[in-house]
């Protein structure tokens, strides 16, 4: 079972059954247990070897470069985020200034994955623990051997709290909270955002288009948890789903596709360790958890390694490095379950990949002009934090048309212009009739005049009636009968 060490006697808030339309992705299970050293925990960390991480830290360990954890907020007074958290605010309008007061439904669960993502270590005031190292962790990363040591040491990181997964006592929505959030980070330099949060749906409110859009044009990278299916995501759900977005799944322990600690979907780009993992605890603690809230911050710590090592790199080619780099894993590349493949943060440092100009992941600001009907208004700069909630989210291009009124319609209106139509018809009708029967009364004129001048002009009779007998038959067949047949055939709208 998941276990919880340091402080003693604390106790952490069980899940929430059921989360709002987009809570966080939270760690599956949070138990009581004894306590453990610290250096116990370092050596929990598996996938600093199994992803590349340790071997990565001789290249880069994320210098300089700033972090945006969107979460429940950081306790930057955690032993191993001495130093770390160097900016930070609160977007849900029921946290601290900084940032750094827990909220939500899962108040620790920021800490959880800034530990995991730049987390610094210590050195135990005992000569006996700091002689103590890990086999884990190379001895010049981080400021000792104990505790949890991130993927990217001395990248920097801001906090920036939200309210999820249950009823903000401030009224602030998430349709509002996110998009602020995003854009604060951005506006306060954050090369790489960290997003271990998401919902059971696909769709993502349209309030949040034009900060994922702004970000994009901004050149941030944006990582994202797929989501558990334990916790009731069976697929990738926003914002892991907005393009450009980098979706992270979940691996167990022997890097085989999680069955409970992550979920499926064509959105994932790449695939990293989210079982059986460590982070701390507001106030000093440690707990060992899963889900792909963990996975997602390995990611962005190595993101944060590139950006170090490569300051100039576009956020496009950062995200090509990671996938291009992934090792492949699964029917078909990309494929639902590993995306792309499994990390490997030494290859993406230094592999040598083919420079990309758009990212392989799509863009959200060609998504908008295609399914907004409209082309995304170029983003602004400044961050725009709104203290009431924003319209709902819909995907209706057109309003729909309102019902008439009972009294509009009982107007004579309509019942007028149909019998207009149908008097036209009739008059049209009659007007055909009557050129058939004058054509046809001029025609029979004109044989029995024929037939009557025929035996007075004629001398020898056998002749002339023979030549009556062929004027009037010719004159019956070519006029009655064809008479007849246009008549008959023609005004009824047959072929003629």
């Amino acid at each position: 079972m998941p276990q919880v060490t340091q402080p003693p006697k604390r106790r952490l808030r069980g899940l929430c059954a059921a989360l709002l339309a987009l809570g966080m992705v939270v760690p599956l299970a949070l138990a009581g247990a004894g306590a453990a050293s610290a250096d116990d925990i370092r050596n929990r960390e598996y996938w600093l070897g199994s992803s590349g991480i340790t071997k990565a830290w001789t290249i880069s360990q994320g210098q300089g470069v700033k972090v945006a954890v969107i979460d429940s907020g950081i306790d930057a007074a955690h032993i191993d985020l001495k130093g770390a958290v160097v900016g930070g605010a609160d977007m849900s309008g029921s946290g601290n200034a900084k940032g750094t007061k827990g909220v939500g439904a899962e108040p620790e669960h920021g800490t959880l994955v800034a530990t995991m993502l730049a987390g610094r270590g210590h050195a135990s005031a005992s000569a006996g623990a700091t002689a103590t190292k890990s086999a884990t962790a190379a001895p010049t990363a981080g400021a000792g051997p104990d505790g949890v040591i991130g993927v990217a040491p001395k990248a920097e990181l801001l906090s920036v709290s939200v309210w999820l997964g249950s009823d903000n006592p401030s009224g602030k929505t998430i349709d509002a909270q996110i998009p602020a959030a995003v854009r604060w980070a951005v506006d306060h330099g954050a090369r790489v955002i960290n997003m271990s949060l998401g919902s059971t749906s696909t769709a993502w409110p349209q309030s949040w288009d034009s900060a994922f859009a702004y970000a994009e044009a901004k050149d941030v990278v944006i990582v994202a948890a797929a989501g558990n299916r334990k916790s009731g995501s069976e697929q990738v759900g926003a914002p892991a789903t907005i393009p450009g977005v980098l979706a992270v799944g979940g691996l167990d322990k022997d890097g085989v596709a999680s069955v409970d600690s992550s979920s499926q979907g064509i959105s994932i780009g790449v695939a990293a360790p989210a079982e059986d993992l460590a982070g701390g605890l507001p106030g000093g603690g440690y707990a060992r958890w899963s889900g792909t809230s963990g996975a997602a911050p390995i990611v962005s710590g190595v993101a944060a390694l590139i950006r170090a090592k490569y300051p100039k790199m576009s956020a496009a080619q950062v995200i090509n490095r990671i996938i291009t780099t992934a090792k492949p894993k699964g029917n078909g590349i990309p494929n639902a379950f590993y995306g792309y493949g499994v990390l490997d943060a030494y290859a993406a440092l230094t592999a040598d990949v083919p420079v990309v100009q758009a990212n392989p992941l799509g863009s959200i600001k060609e998504w908008i002009h295609v399914h907004r009907r409209g082309e995304a208004a170029p983003p602004t700069g400044g961050s725009t934090v709104t203290t009431s909630p924003l319209p709902a989210a819909t995907f209706s291009d057109h309003a729909v048309p309102a019902p008439l009124p009972p009294a509009q319609l009982s107007s004579v209106a309509p019942a007028a212009i149909v019998l207009g139509f149908l008097a036209l018809l009739v008059v049209v009708l009659a007007a055909g009739g009557t050129h058939v029967l004058l054509v046809r009364r001029r025609l029979l004129a004109e044989e029995a005049g024929r037939a009557t001048a025929g035996p007075a002009a004629g001398s020898p009779g056998t002749a002339s009636g023979t030549s009556g007998t062929e004027s009037g038959t010719g004159a019956g067949r070519d006029s009655g009968t064809g008479a007849g047949r246009d008549s008959a055939v023609g005004p009824g709208g047959g072929k003629s």
